[in-house]
C-alpha cells in the first residue's frame, strides 16, 4: 500500500490494523512487515530506534510491500519529527500531547511552509512520498497521543487543532494518568474506560483518526467494535517473551 493510499484509508475511517516494534532488528521488521498488517510503527521513544535505525526499519517495511511504516518519535519537537519524515516515514505518533498548543507544534513540525516548519531535506521520503512539498503535506499523517490527565483534560481543543490527523491513545500511561498505582490496575478500571470513550467521541466530533494501543489482538477487535479505527496490536519483545514462556512451560511439563 502507498502512503498515500494509505493516508486515504486511514482519513476515511476505514479500519487499519498495525503492529509496534522496539527492536533494531531490520530483518525482523521485515518479517512481521509481511504478516499482513496495514502499518508498523517504529518505537523511537522507548524502543532502540536511533536515527539509523529508523532508517533501515523503513527500508525493511517497505522491502515486505503490504505495511505502511509509522515513526513514534522520541519527543514533540521538530527535529526527531522531521528526522522520521525525512526517512521515509508515512506518519509520526507524537507522545505527551498536553494541549491544543502541543498539538498545534506536532502539526507544524510535520508540514513544509508555508503550512508548518518542517526542514527540506528528504534523505529517502522522495522514494516513497514524493519529492514536492504540497504532496507531502498532503500525504504524511500526524496523530498526537494522549496519555496524560492534563492531555485527556484538553482532548476536545487537541482534537479541533487543525491539521492534526488523529488522537492515538497510549493506554498504560493514560491509565497513571487518571489514578492508577501502575499499568493494569483493576482499581483505575472505570476511570481509564470513561477516558476511552470520551477520546473516541471527541475524536468523531472532530472528524479525525481514533487509534489506540493495544496488548492482544482480543482487545484490538473490541476497540475496532467500539469505534476505534487505528489499533496497534502489542509490540515485539511482548510477544517473543510470551511465546518463550509458554513453549518453555509446555517442554517441563
Amino acid at each position: 500500500m502507498t502512503a498515500a493510499a494509505f493516508a486515504d484509508r486511514a482519513r476515511n475511517h476505514q479500519p487499519v490494523v498495525g503492529y509496534w516494534m522496539t527492536l533494531a532488528s531490520p530483518l525482523l521488521t521485515e518479517r512481521l512487515a509481511g504478516v499482513g498488517y496495514d502499518y508498523v510503527v517504529l518505537d523511537a521513544q522507548h524502543g532502540e530506534l536511533d536515527g539509523r535505525a529508523q532508517t533501515a526499519a523503513l527500508i525493511a517495511v517497505d522491502a515486505a510491500a503490504g505495511a505502511s511504516g509509522l515513526v513514534r518519535v522520541e519527543a514533540n519537537h521538530a527535529t526527531p519529527i522531521g528526522r522520521a519524515l525525512d526517512a521515509g516515514a508515512a506518519g509520526v505518533i507524537v507522545p505527551l500531547v498536553n494541549s491544543a498548543e502541543d498539538a498545534a507544534a506536532a502539526v507544524a513540525a510535520s508540514r513544509y511552509p508555508p503550512a508548518g516548519i518542517r526542514s527540506f531535506g528528504p534523505l529517502r521520503s522522495d522514494l516513497r512520498i514524493g519529492p514536492a512539498p504540497t504532496e507531502a503535506n498532503a500525504t504524511v499523517l500526524v496523530l498526537a497521543m494522549i496519555e496524560t490527565s492534563a492531555g485527556l483534560h484538553a482532548v476536545e481543543e487537541i482534537a479541533a487543532t487543525p491539521g492534526l490527523d488523529g488522537i492515538y491513545i497510549g493506554p498504560s500511561d493514560l491509565a497513571l494518568g487518571v489514578g492508577a498505582a501502575y499499568p493494569g490496575d483493576p482499581a483505575a478500571d472505570d476511570a481509564l474506560a470513561a477516558a476511552l470513550v470520551l477520546i473516541r467521541e471527541a475524536c468523531e466530533a472532530a472528524g479525525i483518526i481514533a487509534g489506540i494501543h493495544t496488548p492482544s489482538g482480543e482487545v484490538a477487535a473490541q476497540r475496532l467494535a467500539e469505534g476505534f479505527t487505528l489499533v496497534t496490536v502489542a509490540h515485539d519483545v511482548g510477544h517473543l517473551v510470551s511465546a518463550a514462556a509458554t513453549h518453555l512451560e509446555t517442554a517441563r511439563r
